[in-house]
């Protein structure tokens, strides 16, 4: 799989190719109660095969030399959290697609809408098709006793972002946060299989409770085909940053 992750220094990374075993061992192993963020220490190389230049691959495939640290958790309304991963933030997003271009490449950044309208959803096919294909060229790194399309589900919908930046401008953007399946999943087994009522809660969620309640800030980045593709707007949001408005806060 891919990973992105931020440095020290606030700077972006993406970390590839990550073994789907090895996510799902370190998972289960204990060591960590949440792999998101946790600070992880790893040999890597930059990759030569791809332009964009956050992107690195593991020295060590079997992640042998792996150290992980402390998880960052979400005290005082998220501030060591907000300390990183809000170090740069745009809210232009045409600024943003023009920085992707050569010769920056920029393919990931953290992007705060000026206002969210609101969520889409769309059917999708259910079945994995040619992804998987793919996947399984890389042999063992997706090793696993189940097979990957049994372990992680395709999601039957797409779901989507309306926003506005600050210029006004009005855009729409693929949610392709693993939050947001989880969660789809979870709904769906809580409604007994009832999918309406799943894709009900799962807007609550992201729309109703997300744009009252929280301090939306997304997660931006591109997939190398996409991005090659010099697609009008290569990014797509690969997670969701939503500490509470600090006007919200109680202070004793």
């Amino acid at each position: 799989m891919c990973t992105a992750g931020v440095l020290e220094n606030g700077e972006w990374i993406r970390i590839y190719p990550v073994p789907l075993s090895f996510l799902i061992d370190l998972k289960g192993s204990g060591k960590v109660n949440k792999v998101k963020y946790t600070w992880i220490e790893l040999e890597l190389n930059k990759r030569t095969d791809d332009f964009r230049p956050e992107s690195y691959s593991p020295k060590h495939y079997d992640f042998r030399d792996l150290v992980l640290h402390p998880h960052i958790g979400t005290e005082s309304n998220w501030l060591l959290r907000k300390s990183f991963c809000l170090k740069k933030v745009f809210t232009n997003l045409a600024e943003l697609i023009n920085l992707s271009k050569a010769p920056t490449n920029c393919s990931l950044a953290t992007f705060k809408p000026t206002k969210i309208l609101g969520v889409d959803v769309e059917s999708d096919d259910p079945e994995w098709k040619n992804e998987w294909k793919e996947l399984r060229k890389q042999g063992d790194l997706f090793a696993t006793e189940q097979s990957p399309e049994i372990l992680i589900p395709k999601l039957p919908f797409k779901f989507f972002y309306k926003f506005i930046d600050d210029t006004g401008k009005k855009s729409r953007m693929m949610i392709e946060d693993w939050e947001i399946g989880a969660l789809y999943w979870n709904c769906l087994r809580a409604a007994e299989g009832n999918v309406g009522a799943a894709i009900s809660k799962v807007k609550d969620q992201y729309e109703s409770n997300f744009i009252k309640n929280k301090d939306i800030h997304f997660f931006l980045g591109t997939t190398k085909e996409w991005h090659m593709r010099r697609s009008k707007n290569p990014f797509v949001i690969i997670g969701v940053f939503y500490p509470k408005f600090e006007s919200q806060l109680s202070f004793f």
